[in-house]
């Protein structure tokens, strides 16, 4: 029997079952007819179509579908989790910002107090600025005063009469612009030449402290620079004459007015 006849065979069956509960109804008395049907009546008829095993049933169906809700729910909380990062960067900023500017304000607040204690110091007659700007050599020269004997004069004519000529030179022209730095206050700079430096102590020595200065100057230079060695009369005349021109005491005021006038 094919599925055609099946079908056929099961309406047929239906049909028969509805006529056959229309007769039941048609037959009754009219007693019973004119009554409305009690609900076990009712709820056996239906009981009985049910169980008819050719009437169709009821069929539960399953289908999976996305919710689109849930999607646009998740949406903004992906969004947050982006942004977290760049929460964090400005964060990290801001507070790197705040030590910064507490560090620079630190600094700042050391200097001013560095500063004001060095004007308190010169206030109360203390140590100038000045002294700490005093150079400790020139050119390569080493003019500090501890690192030259306390008799220059006498300490080069002994270099030169041992045969060390440029040794002597030298001591002589060191101990001279350390004697114009510390005791003659001349303002000598590190990188002062020769020249700048008989130009500078003319404002500051007394004639013959000035012509005695360039005796001593063209005699380093001649040694130093011109390949020749200058005479030992001259060399020992320079050494003998040093402390009485150019002593490690300041000058007096008077002999200062007279080398300016």
């Amino acid at each position: 029997m094919g599925s055609a006849d099946t079908s056929r065979l099961r309406a047929l069956r239906i049909a028969a079952a509805v006529l056959a509960a229309c007769a039941i109804v048609a037959m009754a008395p009219a007693a019973v007819a004119a009554e409305a049907p009690t609900r076990e009546q009712v709820k056996t008829a239906v009981d009985k179509v049910r169980a008819d095993p050719n009437m169709p049933g009821t069929k539960t169906e399953r289908k999976l579908r996305f919710k689109e809700r849930d999607e646009e729910e998740d949406e903004p909380e992906k969004k947050t989790d982006s942004l977290d990062w760049l929460r964090d960067f400005i964060r990290a900023v801001a507070e790197g910002a705040r030590w910064l500017i507490w560090g620079l304000g630190a600094l700042a607040l050391a200097w001013l107090v560095i500063r004001l204690r060095r004007w308190m110091q010169v206030r109360a007659g203390g140590a100038r600025p000045g002294k700490e700007l005093l150079p400790s050599h020139v050119g390569s020269l080493d003019i500090r005063p501890e690192s030259l004997p306390d008799d220059i004069g006498n300490a080069a004519a002994a270099l030169w009469q041992r045969g060390q000529h440029r040794p002597a030179l030298s001591l002589l022209y060191r101990g001279a612009l350390s004697r114009l730095v510390h005791a003659h206050e001349v303002p000598v700079r590190a990188a002062s030449t020769e020249g700048e430096c008989m130009q500078l102590s003319a404002t500051r020595l007394t004639p013959d402290a000035q012509a005695f200065f360039v005796r001593l100057v063209g005699a380093w230079q001649l040694g130093a620079y011109g390949g020749r060695l200058p005479s030992t009369a001259q060399v020992l005349a320079v050494c003998g004459e040093f402390d009485l021109h150019l002593s490690a005491a300041a000058p007096a005021a008077a002999d200062l007015k007279g080398a300016v006038a």
